[in-house]
């Protein structure tokens, strides 16, 4: 079981940076592959970034490729996503989750645990 807890959320404006954590406790950290997704109202949930399985490789959904980084620190046991360059469209809440299968790292479907999310509001 791994438990997962989001902050870092809040407003800000267009332009501006935001910097999200994911704390994650339970089993084995480094063992988990992490993303992000972000949903916005009425809207499904898109993927955002994520870790390969085996952490070397990072990917990103193409809105946000050069904007935002995923990184993490496995002794901290938490995963982050830097956001610059934040535009209105990227509103949403964002949430961590934690895969432990070897599928896609883009669908939400392949993730086991999900944290409860953190609201991003970007005012233009």
């Amino acid at each position: 079981q791994v438990q997962l807890v989001e902050s870092g959320g809040g407003l800000v404006q267009a332009g501006g940076s935001l910097k999200l954590s994911c704390a994650a406790s339970g089993r084995t950290f480094s063992s988990y592959a992490m993303g992000w997704f972000r949903q916005a109202p009425g809207k499904e949930r898109d993927f955002v970034a994520a870790f390969s399985r085996s952490g070397v490789f990072t990917y990103y959904a193409d809105s946000v490729k050069g904007r935002f980084t995923i990184s993490r620190d496995n002794a901290k046991n938490t995963v982050y996503l830097q956001m610059h360059s934040l535009k209105p469209e990227d509103t949403a809440v964002y949430y961590c989750a934690a895969r432990y299968s070897s599928g896609s790292s883009y669908s939400p479907d392949n993730y086991d645990y999900w944290g409860q999310g953190t609201q991003v509001t970007v005012s233009s």
